[in-house]
């Protein structure tokens, strides 16, 4: 009897899979803290025969190399891969063993990289299980842009038909197992749910659902902008990684934080963004533990900047240390916990700034306080509307352009809080007077913040009306139906 046992990485937006029979088991992509994968085999009595990549990975650093060097197994990896270590080189249709009656039969699915291979699981001659890494996700496919730009057409074509060689080899019934698509940036685009089927995708999935002129015009249009981290991660993995190391950094007292501050590394306070705003370092950067650390800091530190970590307990250096060497950020220089009072040499004080909602932004908007509102969302996002007069600078934009945010107060927000609060710091370091909107947007159009779309249109509850911008006496003189004032003179904001 065959088993599947997922290893999820939330932070990433991954999972990697441990998967075989009574004495031996293949991990497929597996991440780069590899005792976790050894734990897990342990605990299934297994033997961890294989270890298979998907591709050459762009979003994190692989432990595949290490993990089959420990454990004596054979390294799976796409034939047309260029790396630079040995390897079983695996072309379309090539099979192994796993176990008695268990066989894995890799199936070429380029797209999301030329060289890109799903793995299907077979028991007694059925297949029971598709490891689609990149390629068939839930309810999307792998973005296919992350290789080299002159490809992308081309290897948008690929997924397309990638997906529909999978429905076509493959039972209704058979599990699809994606390595991406659970917030990962991989994705072409982020859709619900934790599990699916061949039959399931059929159903909902563009690709399966769509002409290929059709389904690539329309995932082209959809992409995000690319984590800038990622340029680091496929040569990390083609040359093949590096152990981790694990081992607690030294601890850091206040003059060696301002040490570090001093000489222009980065000082990260792990914290949650309540409590870093009411009172933190001068010039640390707050990126919660609890939120998309790996992907965020990595996106936006300047690759190779030395790191501090500062948490409330040693157990989140730890766990930060963990997912921050999945991005190939090894070695924090220093770190310490506790009390951040103890984080200050004496004499000093921790900075804070306020906190708010977008409540309290529309009573400073309609007092005419001249509240700087900036948006850090991003582009996908802030097409679906954005408070009128914003300033729009995305998250992992904003350390280079930090100069172009108009003079005053500025009213930090993204789409629920943890963004606002890393842009909120960074502005804080930078000597700017910050408010951090700790809100869901959803809620900004009932505050009475008037929300417009790229168009012009504005946004009332869900619905697109046309704005006027004219002054009060001239709207009297005339106005279209249904128009909505958002000149000075617009009050409330509600149509005519």
């Amino acid at each position: 009897m065959f088993f599947v046992d997922i290893l999820e990485f939330e932070g990433l937006g991954n999972r990697s899979y441990l998967s075989g029979g009574p004495r031996s088991a293949v991990v497929i992509d597996p991440p780069r803290d590899i005792d976790q994968v050894i734990a897990a085999a342990a605990r299934r009595g297994v033997r961890i025969a294989f270890v298979a990549e998907t591709h050459v990975h762009n979003d994190y650093v692989t432990g595949g190399l290490e993990l089959a060097r420990v454990t004596g197994a054979r390294y799976l990896v796409p034939a047309a891969a260029h790396v630079s270590f040995a390897h079983t080189p695996v072309a379309d249709g090539d099979t192994v063993t796993v176990d008695e009656g268990l066989v894995l039969r890799a199936l070429a699915t380029p797209g999301h990289t030329p060289h890109h291979t799903s793995y299907v699981l077979a028991e007694d001659g059925r297949g029971v299980a598709a490891f689609t890494g990149g390629s068939l996700l839930i309810g999307t496919v792998g973005r296919p842009d992350l290789v080299e730009p002159r490809l992308t057409g081309q290897l948008a074509r690929a997924q397309h038909a990638s997906a529909h060689r999978l429905a076509d080899e493959l039972d209704d019934e058979v599990p699809v197992l994606p390595t991406h698509g659970f917030g990962s940036f991989c994705s072409s685009s982020q859709a619900e749910g934790d599990a699916t089927t061949i039959g399931q995708e059929r159903a909902t999935n563009d690709a399966l659902a769509l002409d290929v002129d059709t389904f690539v015009a329309r995932m082209l249009a959809g992409l995000d902008d690319v984590p800038a981290y990622y340029a680091h991660m496929g040569p990390a993995n083609a040359a093949g990684p590096a152990p981790v190391d694990l081992t607690p950094p030294g601890r850091a007292d206040a003059e060696e934080i301002a040490s570090r501050l001093a000489a222009g590394e980065w000082v990260v306070d792990l914290r949650g963004r309540t409590a870093f705003a009411e009172g933190h370092v001068t010039g640390s950067f707050n990126f919660e533990s609890a939120g998309k650390l790996a992907t965020y800091l990595a996106w936006l530190i300047p690759w190779g900047k030395p790191v501090t970590l500062l948490a409330d307990t040693p157990a989140q250096i730890t766990d930060a240390q963990r997912e921050l060497t999945r991005v190939g950020i090894d070695r924090p220089v220093s770190a310490a916990t506790g009390d951040p009072g103890t984080w200050v040499r004496a004499g000093e004080r921790l900075a804070s700034f306020p906190r708010a909602r977008f409540a309290d932004l529309a009573d400073v908007r309609e007092r005419g306080d001249g509240a700087v509102v900036l948006d850090v969302r991003r582009d996908s996002e802030r097409a679906g509307g954005f408070i009128d007069g914003s300033v729009h600078i995305p998250i992992h934009e904003l350390p280079g352009r930090i100069s172009e945010v108009p003079p005053g107060t500025v009213w930090v927000h993204c789409a629920g809080g943890m963004r606002a609060a890393i842009a909120a710091s960074l502005l804080d370091a930078a000597g700017r007077d910050v408010v951090a909107v700790d809100d869901s947007f959803d809620a900004a159009a009932g505050a009475g913040l008037i929300l417009t779309r790229p168009d012009g249109t504005a946004v009332l509850d869900g619905t697109a009306v046309l704005p006027d911008v004219r002054e009060t006496p001239e709207r009297s003189a005339g106005h279209a139906p249904g128009a909505l004032l958002t000149g000075e003179g617009g009050g409330s904001g509600v149509p005519a």
